[in-house]
């Protein structure tokens, strides 16, 4: 493949990972724990965006064990969204053949 080939493959990847970027950007992602008792609502860029609780976890006395349900609901948003990015940027990078171990974006 001639040094020409390659820069214009580059540039139609770099254009698909920056749509890929927008697509991501504009997804939701909802974790949960407690079965669905604590829901956290995180955006593409891991902004979050709502909290819900069920009535049942709402209690003064078991603070701790709230505190640990979100938690873990954020960390279920935040992977889905690690998830769906990881599977974006690896269709938008379709066909160009990377060497193993380099990842882009850099």
């Amino acid at each position: 493949m001639n040094i020409m080939a390659m820069m214009k493959q580059a540039q139609t990847v770099q254009a698909k990972m920056q749509d890929a970027q927008a697509r991501i950007a504009q997804m939701e992602f909802v974790g949960q724990s407690g079965g669905g008792a604590v829901q956290i609502t995180l955006s593409g860029k891991n902004e979050a965006r709502k909290v819900q609780l069920d009535a049942s976890v709402v209690n003064a006395a078991e603070k701790d064990m709230l505190e640990d349900l979100i938690l873990a609901a954020i960390n279920d948003a935040r992977s889905k969204s690690e998830a769906a990015t990881a599977s974006e940027m690896k269709a938008a990078m379709g066909g160009l053949n990377l060497p193993p171990g380099l990842n882009l974006p850099f």
